[in-house]
C-alpha cells in the first residue's frame, strides 16, 4: 500500500449496537477493498454490507474474478487495477493491454459490473521501489487507455500515486513551493498532461498518520481537522491541518506542470487502529469524524474549495500485509477480520454516533484457544524458537510496543503467539503442540483489552496459500516478548 508520505513541514470487545438504518454516505466517499488476509469473507456478503451502509464505490488492487463478480448488479462503482507485477508486460506489448481490458473490463461490464476506472499500478514511483517501475508505468498507462478507447468503453485509466511524488524544499516548507520530485519531474509532467487530455483524474494517496509516525516532532493536532494546532500561512492561505497542506502542495505541482484545473481524487486516506502507540481506535475515530464532516460540507481545501472525492483506506484488516513499513499495516480496516465495525462513524458526515452495519452470516471456528502450557517446564528452553516460529507464520503485531496487547504478561505474550498461529492454521490440533509447550482450552483466553481471536471459516472458493511473511520486524517482536 504505502511506504512513505509527505511530512507536514514538507507539505505545509463487545459487538456494538448497529445503527437501525444506514444513511447514505457522503457523495464522493468510497472504500479501498484489499484482500491480503488468510481467511476472507465471501465477497457477496461484503458487497451486501457495503450497500447496507450506503457506500456506492470501491477501489480494488487487482481484478480478481471472485471479488469483482460479486459487484455485478450491486450498483457499486468500481475501480479495478493492473497490479505492479503486470506493468512490464502491458507496457511492452499493446496486445497484452487489449487482452487485459477484454478479460477484466469488457467482460465484467457485460456481466453487470459498473467499472469506472482502471488503476495502472499502485504507487509505482515509491522511493522504496528503487525506480523499478519508472520506465514502464507511463507506457502501460497509454496502452491500457488505448485499449479502453478501442473497446468503446467510457472507462478512464489512472495511476494511483503516493504523496511522495511531490514535495516542498526543506528551506521553504509551504504548499506554494511544492513541485513534483526532481528525479521524476519530467515524467510526471508527461503523465499528468496525458491524463488531463483523456479527462482522467490525478489519484493521490495522502496519509496524515504517516506524517505523525515518521516524525517524532510532528504536532499531533495538525493530523486532525479540529483546528487545534498552530496554522501555517502561505500566500494568503491558512492551513490548519496536514491534509489540506499536502493536497494543495499537489495543486501547486499540477499548476507548475501546466494542468492547473486537473481533477484530483484522494485514492487512499485513513488511520490504523493497532500496531503503534498512535494507531488506535480513539485517534482513528477522531480522524474519520473530522474528515467525513469536511467532505459533507464540501469545503475542499484553501486552493480547491468545493466537492472532493475520496476512498477511505481500508475496508477490512489484512493479516497478510507486509509489516516492513510498520506493524500498523495490518490494521487499517474500518472493520475487523470478521466484518465487525471497530468504532462508531457516520459516512454521511452528519456526525451521528452510530455504528456501521457489519458483515452478516460470518461463521466461526469452534470456541477454543491455544495457550502456553506452564506445566511443561522441562521444555522451556525451546520457547524462543517456538514463539519465533508462531509469529513468523501468523500476525503477532498486536504484541508490539504501544499496541493493543502490549500489556500482557510474559506468559500471556507466549499464549497470544501460540493462539494466533493455531487460529491461522484453522485450529489444526497439530498447530497447538509446539513440542508440548501448548495446550487447547475452551475458556476464552482474552485478557483485558487484548482480544485472543477465534478465526472465521474462510469463504474462499480458491486455494489461497498462506503467505509466510517472515518479516524481521515480526520476528523481533517475538523475541522481545520473551525477554
Amino acid at each position: 500500500m504505502i511506504a512513505a508520505a509527505v511530512l507536514a513541514t514538507a507539505a505545509v470487545c463487545a459487538l456494538p449496537r448497529p445503527a437501525a438504518a444506514a444513511e447514505a454516505a457522503s457523495s464522493g466517499v468510497g472504500v479501498n477493498w484489499g484482500t491480503m488476509m488468510s481467511h476472507p469473507m465471501h465477497p457477496a456478503a461484503v458487497v451486501r454490507m457495503l450497500a447496507a451502509n450506503g457506500v456506492d464505490r470501491v477501489k480494488l488492487f487487482d481484478a480478481d474474478p471472485w471479488t469483482v463478480s460479486a459487484l455485478a448488479g450491486s450498483g457499486l462503482q468500481a475501480m479495478l487495477a493492473v497490479p505492479n507485477d503486470h506493468l512490464r508486460s502491458v507496457a511492452r506489448d499493446p496486445r497484452r493491454a487489449r487482452d487485459w481490458v477484454r478479460d477484466n473490463v469488457t467482460r465484467n461490464i457485460q456481466d453487470g459490473v459498473d467499472v469506472r476506472y482502471v488503476a495502472v499500478g499502485n504507487e509505482p514511483f515509491l522511493k522504496s521501489y528503487n525506480g523499478s517501475f519508472i520506465n514502464i508505468t507511463f507506457p502501460a498507462l497509454k496502452n491500457i487507455q488505448r485499449a479502453l478507447d478501442e473497446s468503446g468503453l467510457q472507462v478512464k485509466a489512472v495511476v494511483p500515486l503516493n504523496a511522495d511524488v511531490y514535495n516542498s524544499p526543506e528551506n521553504n516548507p509551504v504548499p506554494s513551493a511544492g513541485n513534483f520530485r526532481k528525479d521524476i519531474n519530467s515524467l510526471m509532467v508527461s503523465i499528468v498532461n496525458f491524463l488531463h487530455r483523456n479527462d482522467a483524474p490525478f489519484v493521490v494517496n495522502i496519509y496524515p498518520y504517516l506524517s505523525l509516525y515518521q516524525n517524532p516532532n510532528f504536532p499531533l493536532n495538525f493530523s486532525f481537522f479540529d483546528g487545534g494546532s498552530k496554522p501555517v500561512y502561505d500566500k494568503g492561505m491558512v492551513y490548519t491541518n496536514v491534509f489540506d497542506a499536502n493536497f494543495d502542495t499537489l495543486v501547486w505541482s499540477l499548476r507548475k506542470a501546466g494542468v492547473p484545473d486537473m481533477k484530483i481524487i484522494v485514492g487512499e486516506i485513513g488511520w490504523p487502529t493497532d500496531g503503534d502507540k498512535r494507531a488506535n481506535v480513539k485517534y482513528a475515530q477522531k480522524f474519520y469524524d473530522g474528515f467525513l464532516k469536511k467532505l459533507a460540507k464540501n469545503v475542499g481545501t484553501p486552493l480547491r474549495p468545493g466537492r472532493m472525492d475520496a476512498y477511505l483506506f481500508a475496508l477490512i484488516d489484512e493479516n497478510q500485509k507486509s509489516v516492513l513499513p510498520g506493524r500498523f499495516e495490518r490494521h487499517w480496516g474500518l472493520f475487523t477480520y470478521d466484518g465487525k465495525p471497530k468504532f462508531s462513524m457516520d459516512l454521511s458526515g452528519n456526525g451521528k454516533n452510530s455504528y456501521l452495519l457489519g458483515v452478516e452470516g460470518v461463521q466461526y471456528l469452534p470456541s477454543q484457544w491455544c495457550v502456553f502450557n506452564k506445566d511443561a517446564k522441562e521444555k522451556y528452553r525451546e520457547l524462543p524458537a517456538s514463539v519465533n516460529y508462531a509469529c513468523s507464520n501468523a500476525d503477532c503485531t498486536p504484541l508490539g510496543y504501544g499496541s493493543s496487547c502490549n500489556g500482557l504478561s510474559h506468559d500471556g505474550n507466549i499464549s497470544y503467539a501460540f493462539n494466533i498461529y493455531f487460529q491461522t492454521m484453522d485450529q489444526d490440533v497439530r498447530a497447538c503442540s509446539f513440542g508440548g509447550l501448548a495446550k487447547i482450552v475452551t475458556a476464552n483466553a482474552s485478557q483485558g483489552g487484548c482480544v485472543f481471536p477465534v478465526q472465521i471459516l474462510s469463504a474462499s472458493e480458491r486455494v489461497v496459500p498462506l503467505r509466510l511473511l517472515v518479516a524481521s520486524l515480526v520476528v523481533s517482536v517475538a523475541v522481545f516478548i520473551l525477554m
